[in-house]
């Protein structure tokens, strides 16, 4: 059997380190991720990812679902860019952008799927941060 003593440090240590246990559990991530991918054989294929927040929108809404679709295309344009993707692929091969963009919006449509309205109590954080250019949003609509 424990003594008192012993059993007191040990629930005291535990509970000190029980928020270190499960950071996860207590917050929740709202992005999703975009992978562009170019390359025609395995060994060439290169791949960048960029995380898209959506914790601003309020994904019940046209708008909000509007602007997390726009995000998604800007984003994949702009890693396919970097990865040097031509401006008009070639077919039969989907391009960086469409393969980047098709995969990330099947995501987007479950997530939009689930989405309950945000609320009255709710409070937009800060505007996500896009890598592209801001020009972009206007030049790419």
């Amino acid at each position: 059997m424990m003594k008192p003593a012993t059993m007191a440090g040990a629930m005291a240590c535990a509970m000190l380190l029980a928020p270190l246990s499960f950071p996860a559990s207590a917050q929740t991530t709202e992005e999703i991720i975009v992978t562009g991918r170019y390359g025609k054989v395995p060994d060439s294929v290169q791949s960048l990812s960029q995380n898209i927040s959506y914790a601003d929108l309020d994904l019940s809404t046209k708008a909000g679902k509007a602007e997390l679709r726009h995000r998604v295309a800007l984003t994949a344009r702009f890693l396919c860019d970097r990865l040097g993707e031509p401006e008009v692929a070639s077919p039969p091969v989907p391009s960086c952008r469409d393969a980047a963009t098709k995969d990330a919006l099947e995501r987007v449509g479950t997530l939009e799927a689930g989405f309950a309205p945000r609320g009255t109590g709710w409070v937009a954080p800060s505007p996500w941060e896009a890598p592209y250019p801001a020009e972009w949003t206007t030049r790419y609509p």
